[in-house]
C-alpha cells in the first residue's frame, strides 16, 4: 500500500527530457515510470534525466521499472542520467549487483535550460546501443 502519493512530471527542453518522480515507487506505482518514460521519445530527446530526489521508497517492482526505463532509453539511442538516488535505493541497487548500472549525477543541474543541457551532455554514455542488451543487467531482473 502506498502511503505517500506518487507523482511524475515530464519536461522536455533543448532535446533533454527530464522526468521527476516523487513518492513511493512500488508495485502500485511502477507502471507510471514506464508511462512517463515512453512518452518522452515522442518529443525526440537526445538525453533523458530521471530525477529520483523525491522518491522516498523503492521496492523490487520499482527497481524493475527503472531497469525497463533504462533499457527503453538505451534502445532508443537516448543517453540516460539518474540523479537523486537516495540511501534506500542505493542499498537496493547494491544488493542486486546493479549499483554501477546507471550513470549517476549527485547534484541536480541549475534550473536554466542551457546550463541543464550542458550538464547532461557532459554525462552521456558513448556506447548506448551496446549497453541496451539484456546481458547488461544482472540475470533475471527483467523476467
Amino acid at each position: 500500500m502506498t502511503i505517500y502519493p506518487f507523482t511524475s512530471h515530464v519536461v522536455v527542453r533543448s532535446g533533454i527530457a527530464r522526468v521527476t518522480f516523487a513518492g513511493e515507487l512500488d508495485l502500485d506505482t511502477a507502471p507510471r515510470v514506464q508511462d512517463a518514460v515512453t512518452a518522452c521519445p515522442e518529443r525526440q530527446p537526445t538525453s533523458l534525466c530521471l530525477d529520483l530526489t523525491g522518491v522516498s521508497f523503492c521496492d523490487c517492482a520499482g527497481l524493475s521499472a527503472l531497469f525497463r526505463a533504462r533499457t527503453l532509453a538505451l534502445r532508443a539511442g537516448v543517453d540516460l542520467v539518474v540523479e537523486g538516488v537516495g540511501t534506500q535505493l542505493a542499498r537496493l541497487l547494491s544488493r542486486v549487483g546493479a549499483d554501477g548500472l546507471f550513470t549517476a549525477r549527485s547534484t541536480p543541474p541549475q534550473a536554466e535550460p542551457t546550463a541543464w543541457a550542458a550538464a547532461d551532455t557532459a554525462a552521456t554514455r558513448p556506447d548506448a546501443a551496446a549497453a541496451a542488451t539484456a546481458e547488461s543487467l544482472p540475470p533475471g531482473l527483467l523476467t
